[in-house]
This record gives structure tokens, C-alpha cells and sequence, in this order.
């Protein structure tokens, strides 16, 4: 990471001369940018508070998040200190109550709700704990239906790519209940990157796994991030898990933790 002091004007992130809180501090500033550095992911003063009944609870207080493209980074930390909320903002899914969230360049905050949906269909790929495959389809379908959704039709070699780097070629013209889970994992990362996403966001994905298939499900993360450049952000719980990432954020108490 660049020591030098980041900044926001708009849309653009920049590195520029001077003072500054310290390596990855997000600050306002006035004057020509010097050189561009745009991350993929970037949040500045991110906040989402629930209201229960007459009760607010903080889930993020002021999240300062960067990520490069290409990168593999866990956020990890205890359960309800804010990893699965920071996931589902960053994915569009849910607006915070402030701040700034820029992904790909672009500002969250400035989209309708139809413009979050064409972009994650375009831009975001999901890997979710339970999996979420479609019983009645075959997992070649399950993948196959995502390209589909995007609007590109499909693509027979970015299929068989995906398929081979995962190792279920023998699984396709199975349903999901004749899958392990880790199986049904692998189809279900599949299912997210098969669309050639710019940002896969993988919640808990080996939640519901043994430490065998875990261990398999995380190999194959890091292959995609390796084979084919792709930024990978895993929320986790488990500090082993995280190990395969290029770098590890802690969170706590919805606040980012500094190393």
C-alpha cells in the first residue's frame, strides 16, 4: 500500500503529496490530484444504523474500507460486528445510513434501485454460506443461468473454464441433493463467477462445511484469484480461513480494527 495520504474529490480516489493521517487514511482534499489510484472497493465514513421499534443500532460506525482489483482480502470478526452489513452494502443490497461507498468507480449513492440490480448482475458475483441453488436444476444449469440473467447469452469457454478450474465437470447433471456440500459450494462459486464479475463477495462461505471440504472450497477461491485476477472480498469468522487471502481486515463493534 502506498504511505502517502488518500483522497476523494467526486468519484475519483487519488494519491497526492503532503500530510496526512497515515498509510490508507481516506481525507478530503482541495487541491490537483498528482497521480490517479482508483481501488475497486472504497468507503469513506460508512455508517448503517437499524431501528428496531423506537431503538437504533449501530451495525457500521464510519467504516474507511480500500481494495484493490485482484486482491483477496477476508474482513473478519466476531459474529455482530458488522461483516455480513459491510457485505451486503458494498454488494447494493442495502443503502447505509451514510457515507460514501464507490465500487468500480461507481458512487452507490447516485443509483436508482434498478441501476444497483443491472450492476450487480453485470459487475458483483455472490457466494453465500447456505449455497442457494435451485433444487429442480441440474448444476449445470444452476451455473448456466446465470449467464443467461446477465443478458449475454452463454458462454460455452468461459463455462468450461470455470467448470475445469472448479473440478465438477463429473457433477454437472447432478441436482443439488446428490451433491456433498462442498460439491454444492464449488457449483455455487461457479454460479458467481462464470459471468466474469469484476468483485466476487463470499459470505461465510465454508460456514456449512467440514474442515476437509473448507479447506477445498478456500483452494479454490484462491485459484480464481490467481487464474484469473479476481478480487475477492470473504466475510469470515475464522482466522484460519482468512490465511488464504492476500490480506485480512478485523473488525469489531462495527469498526474497522487497526492492525
Amino acid at each position: 500500500m502506498n504511505n502517502k495520504p488518500l483522497s476523494i474529490i467526486g468519484s475519483r480516489w487519488s494519491v497526492v503529496e503532503g500530510q496526512g493521517r497515515g498509510a490508507g487514511a481516506v481525507a478530503l482534499e482541495g487541491r490537483p490530484l498528482t497521480s490517479v489510484v482508483e481501488p475497486i472497493i472504497a468507503t469513506q465514513g460508512l455508517k448503517k444504523v437499524f431501528r428496531v421499534g423506537k431503538v437504533e443500532v449501530p451495525a457500521l460506525r464510519g467504516v474507511d474500507l480500500l481494495v484493490q482489483e485482484g486482491e483477496f482480502v477476508a474482513v473478519v470478526g466476531p459474529s455482530g460486528c458488522g461483516k455480513s452489513t459491510l457485505l451486503h452494502i458494498l454488494g447494493g443490497l442495502t443503502p447505509p445510513t451514510s457515507g460514501k461507498v464507490l465500487v468500480d468507480g461507481n458512487d452507490f449513492s447516485t443509483m436508482t434501485d434498478s441501476d444497483r440490480t443491472r450492476f450487480r448482475r453485470h459487475k458483483i458475483g455472490f457466494v453465500f454460506q447456505r449455497f442457494n441453488l435451485l433444487p429442480t436444476l441440474t448444476a449445470q444449469d444452476n451455473i448456466a443461468l446465470a449467464q443467461h440473467i446477465q443478458g449475454n447469452g452463454f458462454n460455452p469457454h468461459r463455462f468450461d473454464t470455470v467448470v475445469d478450474t472448479l473440478g465438477i465437470r463429473n457433477k454437472l447433471h447432478h441436482r443439488p441433493y446428490a451433491l456433498s456440500g462442498g460439491e454444492q459450494q464449488r457449483v455455487a462459486i461457479a454460479r458467481a463467477v462464470v459471468c466474469e464479475p469484476k468483485i466476487v463477495l463470499a459470505d461465510e462461505p465454508t460456514g456449512n462445511l467440514d474442515t476437509e471440504n473448507s479447506q477445498a472450497v478456500l483452494n479454490m477461491l484462491r485459484a480464481l484469484n490467481r487464474s484469473f485476477h479476481q478480487t475477492i472480498l470473504m466475510i469470515t469468522h475464522n482466522p484460519e480461513a482468512a490465511d488464504v487471502a492476500d490480506r485480512r481486515i478485523r473488525m469489531r463493534d462495527g469498526h474497522v480494527i487497526p492492525d
